[in-house]
């Protein structure tokens, strides 16, 4: 008996207490749910969206800005077939005023974006230029179903100036806009350059304005503010002078330059040729235009820079040079350069057929002796010769500000080995020490490398001061500089100097030439074609990479021509006009 009744109090107790849980969920704990529900439906958050930062030049030049204007929105729940000659008036009241949008695809975006649960005004139209819109503004703003907000479209007010390393917005993809509310807001994203390496920095950061609203989705009170940011803008490196000048004087089909300060990394010029309109992408680029720049054999939309891989040729001796010396090879090092050398049953020529005769480091640089260079490196191997690039910046990413930077190759055993599965043999150490073969180097690698042999340190390239880094010390002897700097002087100085006839500027600058071969030329053929005998796009590319001025250096200038031919002879006047027009601007007292 007593069971029965104890079992039964347990019962009515464990029922009182779960009506009593339920009682306080209900008083207290739901409460709290449908209050903060309740606030959502009476407290609305707009959110501010800041003005994309402009782009800027080192003396403040526009490179890239924002063009004002306007955007023309709809009231929202008219999709629905009753309200459906309602939403075609509207449309037809905008087309009325701007005929050259279409009234189907006007509804079309509008049907896209209206839902039962968007109680905002849709956007139909995105932007409409200032000064068209203006005399319509009071037109227009007298609708109460239509709604006018500022806007504003990315502007690139130089064209094709610097267009690669600029770069562009566009439309974000579903991928860009998660997890970025700013990109979710204004659907707008960089897509290359500087636009997109800097993003953040440029699209700023967002405010919001959190409101209390009634039933009919009126403001009634502002609750809390927070301004979106304004400090977007970006100062970089660039002088719009010296690129306008270097797009001037260009006058080949492809190629890159490249202008550094060799002292701290900055990039006062760059130009990837051809270059192309970024303002295309701030319109809707046709289907032809697209093709017709896409298809170009030229590559418009390749940044040469950072993504054009090309052999170095000779240009690379002065860090084979070193490797030499770095090695154990001593400065005092001759060969005998009778025009070839043979290694099994094949033949390496000299590019000079009757040969240099007695050849050390300095003339080696100064003429550009091929045969120097393949003795020295069957001394050394290809390994030591690879280590010594490395450090150099070869077969590395610069880490300029730019997106995709190719890293080139400096090949070796294990590269080989690892890429093709094969052996190295020593028939590609030889050509290797004259940067043919298999190596690959970007323009600004090339540009960094330069800066290293001009002051002893390697800097890092940059455009905009937060990608600044301290140019760094490296393990190599600074004494051997001093071979390597002589050699690049004769270069452009002396009588037999491989520049001699082609610089002519006025600042005292370090040279050399190279000569990059794009198509396998026999060594067994005793007379090779001239490089004007060549189909174009079979001759070689042509390089130039300097240093200046000579007895205090400053600058480097990098020139790279597509099929060029020889090297100085497409690249000194190049050269040349670049370091007087350093000098006019000041750069160079």
């Amino acid at each position: 008996m007593n069971i029965r009744l104890t079992l039964i109090f347990l019962i009515i107790l464990s029922i009182f207490i779960t009506l009593l849980s339920r009682v306080y969920f209900l008083t207290i704990k739901s409460n709290t749910y449908y209050e903060e529900l309740s606030k959502n439906n009476y407290i609305k958050r707009i959110n501010k969206i800041p003005i994309r930062g402009m782009i800027e030049d080192r003396n403040g030049e526009k490179l890239a800005i924002n063009e004002m204007g306007f955007a023309i929105l709809i009231k929202p729940h008219l999709s629905s077939y009753k309200k459906a000659e309602e939403l075609e008036k509207l449309i037809d009241y905008i087309v009325k005023y701007f005929p050259e949008y279409d009234k189907e695809k006007l509804i079309k975006e509008y049907r896209r974006e209206d839902s039962s649960y968007n109680h905002e005004f849709i956007k139909v139209i995105d932007y409409i230029p200032y000064n068209d819109f203006f005399s319509k503004y009071t037109i227009f703003s007298t609708k109460e179903d239509i709604k006018i907000e500022s806007s504003t479209k990315r502007l690139y007010p130089k064209k094709e100036l610097a267009s690669h390393i600029i770069g562009y917005v566009g439309k974000a993809s579903k991928l860009e806009v998660v997890n970025n509310d700013l990109v979710s807001n204004n659907g707008m994203i960089g897509k290359n350059g500087l636009e997109r390496y800097y993003n953040d920095k440029l699209q700023g950061e967002l405010g919001y304005k959190d409101v209390k609203v009634n039933a009919l989705n009126k403001e009634i009170e502002i609750l809390d503010e927070k301004e979106a940011s304004v400090d977007n803008n970006i100062t970089i490196s660039l002088d719009s002078r010296l690129q306008e000048y270097i797009q001037e004087i260009f006058t080949e089909k492809g190629g890159a330059v490249v202008v550094m300060d060799a002292t701290n990394g900055e990039l006062l010029a760059s130009a990837s040729f051809p270059e192309f309109d970024n303002n295309i992408f701030t319109k809707s680029i046709s289907v032809k235009e697209w093709n017709e720049i896409r298809n170009d054999l030229n590559r418009p939309f390749t940044n040469k820079i950072i993504n054009g891989l090309y052999p170095p040729g000779s240009i690379i001796k002065m860090g084979v040079a070193l490797s030499f010396l770095e090695n154990g090879i001593p400065d005092d090092f001759t060969i005998n350069c009778s025009g070839s050398l043979t290694i099994g049953n094949r033949n390496f020529r000299c590019w000079k057929t009757a040969g240099h005769g007695s050849v050390g480091f300095r003339k080696a640089i100064a003429e550009s002796c091929d045969d120097f260079f393949y003795k020295g490196s069957l001394r050394l191997g290809i390994s030591k010769i690879s280590n010594t690039l490395q450090k150099l910046g070869f077969g590395e990413l610069t880490g300029v500000d730019q997106i995709n930077e190719f890293t080139g190759v400096n090949p070796n055993k294990e590269w080989k080995e690892k890429k093709f599965n094969e052996p190295w043999y020593v028939g590609e150490t030889v050509i290797t020490s004259i940067g043919q073969g298999n190596m690959l180097v970007t323009p600004l690698q090339m540009a960094r490398y330069t800066s290293y042999i001009a002051t002893g340190k390697l800097a890092k390239p940059h455009y905009y001061k937060a990608n600044y880094e301290e140019p760094k010390e490296l393990d190599i002897n600074k004494n051997y500089l001093d071979v390597i700097r002589k050699g690049m002087y004769d270069v452009a100085y002396s009588e037999k100097g491989s520049a001699k006839k082609y610089i002519n500027s006025k600042v005292t600058i370090g040279a050399k030439t190279g000569t990059a071969q794009v198509v396998s030329i026999s060594q067994s053929d005793k007379v090779r074609m001239k490089e004007s005998e060549l189909q174009f796009f079979e001759r070689s590319h042509s390089w130039m990479t300097t240093y200046g001025p000579f007895d205090n250096p400053k600058y480097v200038v990098t020139v790279m021509v597509e099929h060029g031919g020889y090297g100085g002879e497409a690249t000194g006047a190049i050269v040349s006009k670049i370091y007087d027009k350093l000098q006019e601007l000041g750069y160079i007292k």
